[in-house]
């Protein structure tokens, strides 16, 4: 598609970085159809000898494709004709695995240096003899001379030993004569304020700014140039740390993590270590976003707008994006993606997504809503922060297969993009998709062809032969066995399948659902080469794969809702304080409202999700719960007996108010690809062009059988391919196994077990 005179602002991208693959999206107005054209182009993540950063060389080619015009590496690109950029990455997340993020101070209340080192005390793997506990992400530690104490409860003195009765606005009622009423006149002569959550909180000792100033100083001067810090309390007095920021800023460190900002609960541990994730993060962030821009003219101050995508699942601007909101970008595209494209209304299956990528595979769950977790472990660093719920397993395309000691082996290791498996050209070793190719599932003349020194070559399939050749002399030599070539590599290939399998089983046998009783949306590079085998392990009878499943996380971001959302500490019983918990929820909406109005949404794009974090008095774990209709004490006892199979007789608390506002940026996909096949006629497909030997496994045997190959463009609508078959594009080889039936309906393939 060449559209020579391109208006302003009208190229839509959306990128997602993988570990091994760049997937890039792109939409753009075309008056030849009277609305957008869409397109799709993938390259590989690495390839330092022909461009330094994927995603700017995917915007590259995407700009000369449209325009028509010759754009050589290197020069700035021109912004003008581009609407907005969406990124996904996994800067973040790789500096977190791989422990090199920024080197950084913890700043903490003076007594509790050692806090975020001792943690929780969670013993996961208890009976290992050797348990090697992560080291913090903090290299110094500065402490502050700083104390705050709580008194009690505000809104309802009587469940607090001690407490103090405010007025409306903030100053301590006379006379009170309620519950309390002694501790009251105790505390009346002494600092005591009212906190963000409406607790009393007593000042015992305030930071002596010269004292911390040096302190300060001296960690500048040794080089740090990144602070976290996390005191006493700071979630419903965050005064002291407010104060260690501004003596921070000026003293010149470049970033500054307040806890109190980022994440204001009343957990310390957890509440500390997440801003030490931020402060180890965003730096690296920072400093790729730097370089990213730095690829377009006027650089970040040239206009280009670039939206991010959240751990969430929702959209995120440049000013609100940070490390500890980045840790999930990738994948979270994926799960947004198939999301929207996969689920019916009126049948309501729930969905399996399917994410198999060059060096990992991802596995979630979507039953009509997004299912997220509060608080996560990642590296071995807890990190509180709402994620969705993603399952990954080192096992893709690029994972290394690999003998030892008896044992075939598919991953962890991965060959990456660079220098990739054998059949890329770099000398690299033998990995699943050198399995894939060997077995006749990928076809190498509709590979995307980006390997070789000029980046024109297809896949080298004699490397892989080689490879495997020398590896099934190995195995001939140390088992004896007489297996041919094809059952020994196909060995690996169910190796990996079962190791693909066991995320999905953890994320619906585990907690409780019926796993056939789910639709498997496959998509990623390799998911196509493995979705019928995997749902034949899992008893899943239906798997949808999206037109654009291969880079179903880039097109995932292009459909994504923008998010902004606010949390507050409170210390209330819902029974007592719900009218006022309802009306700081309000105001917390209005201030919601208003930044996703500045961002150019109107009101009717707007939906508000308001959310109290609640828990039984007396209890440590609380559940935040969305109720639509406002019921949230009978919300809350139906997730408490979901989630712990149990309720108690007590008081419910709310530890925190949250709204969470949604800027929808689409307004409707059509019909579902289940409801459009319930009706669909089907045809026998086009006579193919093409057939291939494809090795196949049934029963207790497997063999080579001659299989059609079908461009997926020269499918019709009900079309209805028989296994054993091949369905290919320009990103995807698709493998229907013996035993099932693709049917093509508008945006997707469909494959039914008989």
């Amino acid at each position: 598609m060449t559209i020579l005179t391109v208006p302003e602002s009208s190229i839509r991208v959306a990128i997602d970085r993988g570990g091994t693959f760049t997937d890039v999206h792109a939409s753009v107005l075309d008056a030849s159809v009277g609305g957008r054209s869409e397109f799709v182009i993938k390259l590989l993540s690495q390839d330092p000898g022909n461009y330094a950063d994927a995603p700017t060389e995917g915007i590259r080619r995407v700009l000369e494709r449209v325009t028509g015009t010759s754009i050589p590496r290197g020069e700035p690109l021109p912004v003008k004709h581009l609407d907005y950029v969406r990124l996904s990455t996994t800067v973040a997340t790789n500096a977190l695995l791989e422990r090199k993020g920024q080197d950084h101070a913890l700043v903490i209340t003076k007594g509790f240096r050692d806090l975020l080192e001792i943690g929780n005390q969670t013993r996961p793997r208890i009976f290992d003899l050797n348990i090697k506990r992560a080291l913090p992400l903090y290299s110094k530690v500065v402490e502050v001379d700083e104390r705050v104490t709580l008194v009690g409860y505000t809104s309802d003195p009587k469940h607090a030993e001690h407490a103090v009765a405010f007025n409306p606005d903030g100053s301590i009622q006379k006379g009170y004569t309620g519950p309390g009423a002694e501790a009251q006149e105790r505390f009346m002569p002494q600092p005591v304020v009212q906190g963000l959550s409406g607790e009393a909180v007593k000042v015992l000792q305030t930071p002596d700014e010269v004292a911390l100033r040096a302190d300060l100083q001296a960690v500048y001067d040794e080089g740090y140039r990144a602070v976290a810090v996390c005191l006493a309390h700071s979630y419903t007095y965050p005064e002291h740390e407010l104060i260690v920021g501004r003596i921070a800023s000026k003293v010149g460190f470049e970033n500054v993590s307040l806890s109190s900002q980022l994440l204001p609960v009343i957990k310390m541990t957890t509440r500390g270590q997440s801003t030490t994730a931020d402060a180890y993060l965003t730096p690296i962030l920072k400093e790729y976003l730097r370089g990213f821009y730095a690829g377009f003219e006027g650089g970040a101050e040239g206009g280009l707008r670039v939206e991010f995508m959240g751990s969430d699942g929702g959209l995120v601007e440049l000013k609100h994006f940070s490390g500890l909101k980045s840790i999930l970008s990738g994948p979270a595209g994926g799960v947004v993606g198939y999301a929207l494209t996969s689920w019916d209304e009126d049948e309501k299956a729930p969905i399996i997504g399917f994410d198999v990528g060059g060096t990992s595979t991802d596995v979630s769950r979507f039953a009509g809503r997004y299912e997220s977790v509060a608080e996560t472990t990642t590296a071995g660093i807890a990190i509180n922060v709402p994620q969705l719920d993603i399952n990954t397993v080192a096992a893709g395309g690029g994972s290394c297969l690999t003998y030892k000691n008896g044992l075939f082996r598919a991953g962890p290791e991965s060959a990456g993009a660079h220098p990739g498996p054998a059949c890329y050209r770099k000398g690299g070793p033998l990995a699943l998709t050198d399995g894939n190719l060997f077995l006749g599932r990928l076809v190498p003349q509709y590979f995307p062809k980006c390997f070789g020194p000029n980046e024109d070559e297809e896949l080298d399939p004699s490397a892989s032969m080689r490879q495997f050749a020398a590896l099934a002399d190995e195995i001939r030599a140390d088992t004896g066995t007489n297996k041919d070539m094809d059952e020994l590599v196909y060995g690996f290939v169910k190796i990996a399948n079962e190791t693909m399998a066991r995320p999905i089983r953890t994320l619906t046998e585990a907690r409780g659902f019926k796993t056939s009783d789910h639709v498997l949306a496959s998509f990623g590079g390799a998911g196509g080469q493995h979705a019928c085998e995997i749902s034949e392990l899992l008893g899943i009878s239906r798997v949808l794969i999206h037109k654009f499943s291969s880079v179903l996380s880039a097109y995932g971001l292009s459909l994504a809702d923008r998010v902004y959302e606010l949390q507050e500490p409170a210390a209330d019983v819902y029974a007592s304080a719900a009218p006022v918990l309802m009306s700081r929820l309000d105001g917390l909406g209005e201030r919601v409202r208003e930044v996703l109005k500045a961002a150019g949404f109107t009101d009717s794009k707007i939906r508000l999700e308001r959310q109290l974090n609640m828990r039984f008095d007396g209890s440590d774990t609380a559940l935040m719960v969305l109720a639509p209709d406002e019921d949230f004490a009978e919300a809350f006892r139906r997730a408490h007996m979901d989630e712990f199979g149990f309720l108690l007789d007590k008081e419910i608390v709310v530890d925190d108010i949250k709204v969470r506002g949604i800027g929808m940026s689409y307004e409707s996909l059509g019909r579902s690809a289940l409801a459009e096949a319930r009706t669909l006629s089907c045809s026998p497909p086009p006579k193919a062009d093409l057939a291939q030997e494809v090795y196949v496994w049934k029963g207790e045997s497997g063999g080579r059988v001659q299989a059609p190959v079908y461009e997926l463009e020269s499918l019709r609508t009900g079309n209805a391919v028989p296994g054993p078959a091949l369905v290919i594009d320009d990103t995807q080889t698709i493998f229907v196994n013996v035993g099932w039936t693709a049917l093509v309906t508008t945006n997707h393939l469909m494959l039914v077990r008989e």
